[in-house]
């Protein structure tokens, strides 16, 4: 009598085991991967570098720092969108850092996990 469906010699156990396997080694990939990441800085200038920011992984900021120049007390919303756009722009890195990080794993499983 004919097996029906299954996979040929039982085959399933040892797949399983090397899926486990693998399964397992990407996860440590993943938290050393997530470890470097948030201890990366990221940092971005804006107005020609009047303004600069540096944040972690993390997305947590770091380091500002302003040229004094672009301090004028008669036009603090300029300074304000200055300090907006370098820290948009910072955290914009360390999200392109973290993609491209999650990429390099996920890769060989069609472009990474549906969620």
């Amino acid at each position: 009598m004919a097996k029906r469906g299954g996979f040929p010699g039982g085959g399933m156990p040892g797949n399983m085991n090397n899926l486990m396997k693998q399964a397992q080694r990407m996860q440590r990939q993943m938290e050393e991967s997530q470890k470097e990441l948030e201890a990366a800085e990221f940092t971005s200038a804006a107005g020609g570098g009047a303004v600069e920011v540096t944040v972690t992984g993390k997305k947590e900021v770091t380091k500002v720092k302003l040229d004094p120049e672009a301090v004028d007390p008669d036009d603090v919303e300029m300074l304000e969108d200055l300090v907006m756009a370098a820290v948009n722009e910072a955290l914009r890195k360390a999200d392109e850092a973290s993609a491209a990080s999650m990429a390099k794993l996920t890769g060989g499983l069609g472009g990474g996990f549906p969620f």
